[in-house]
């Protein structure tokens, strides 16, 4: 069963599109990656979900609603990003007690069991906290929320290492013993890959590749070998990126599309590799072609 519903989504600003007649349906109880290159349209979709913009043209549905000013989609989804606002007057006991009225799922003791797991004082005001400490409150908030969609905007900026870790784990954690659909959007894909189910690729305002995990690794593929043997194998198909590696070796990645390709470039000794799904969504996002090496090259 979906859970949203974008129908030819277009949102405008000052004349630039951020999004361009997207289409995309999103099943209910999985951890979608949002994942794009900066000024792709990923926060503006999201903000779209979640109800604080209405789209330009198209039409855009949350559990079967139009999410723009809708309390029943406002009580049943949050959104959290490093840009969070809470009433400057309220303490971080007090937003607390807030969420739990407002929220008709929130998980009071998960709220606390991370409150005091991070050393939080009660007295103390969001404004005030650093840029690091505001993203793990909110990070404690959108997970307390225990919301039916969760949505995750760079959730972890600021944050250093061990506490995105922490994360992580946490969302996981309470993701299996609630599921629930989450969205999550990071420039950290190497560290999240593990926690998605389903990825949702944005190029450019419009839908790239929507794909599990698991396809989208398998993608493409690397070949590396002699300068001469890669280029002479590599002609005629598309190449995603390459490099050169030493003086005499090209490293090459092309879709995953034939063995028998690929089985030519190992009868040539050339090694055939995987690539991270985080390279391939870099390379298919990527809007000029080779890569830097290439600004230094003769030809």
């Amino acid at each position: 069963m979906s859970v949203i519903q974008a129908e030819k989504v277009s949102k405008i600003y000052r004349h630039k599109k951020a999004l361009n007649e997207l289409s995309v349906t999103i099943d209910e109880k999985k951890i979608t990656g949002v994942i794009g290159r900066n000024g792709a349209g990923k926060t503006t979709l999201l903000k779209l979900i979640a109800g604080f913009y209405k789209p330009s043209s198209g039409q855009i549905k949350v559990f079967g609603q139009v999410p723009f000013n809708n309390i029943n989609i406002s009580l049943n989804t949050v959104f959290v990003d490093d840009l969070m606002y809470f009433p400057t007057s309220l303490t971080l006991e007090d937003i607390l007690k807030e969420g739990k009225r407002f929220y008709p799922n929130w998980d009071e003791k998960l709220a606390k069991n991370l409150f005091n797991y991070f050393s939080f004082n009660p007295r103390q005001l969001h404004q005030n906290l650093s840029k690091g400490m505001k993203s793990t409150f909110n990070m404690i908030f959108g997970l307390s929320a225990r919301c039916e969609l969760t949505i995750f905007d760079e959730p972890t900026t600021g944050m250093d290492e061990s506490v995105r870790k922490d994360f992580y784990r946490a969302l996981i954690k309470d993701y299996i013993n609630h599921p629930r659909s989450i969205l999550l959007s990071s420039h950290h894909l190497n560290e999240i890959e593990d926690l998605l189910e389903d990825v949702l690729l944005i190029k450019e305002g419009k839908v790239e590749k929507h794909l599990s995990i698991a396809e989208l690794k398998d993608l493409a593929v690397a070949v590396q070998g002699d300068t001469e043997l890669v280029t002479e194998w590599a002609t005629g198909k598309e190449v995603l990126f390459q490099k050169s590696v030493g003086t005499h070796s090209r490293y090459l990645v092309v879709p995953n599309d034939s063995e028998k390709k690929l089985e030519k470039a190992r009868v040539l000794g050339l090694q055939i590799s995987s690539v991270s799904a985080s390279d391939i969504c870099v390379y298919l996002t990527e809007s000029r072609k080779g890569g830097i090496d290439d600004v230094f090259s003769d030809n």
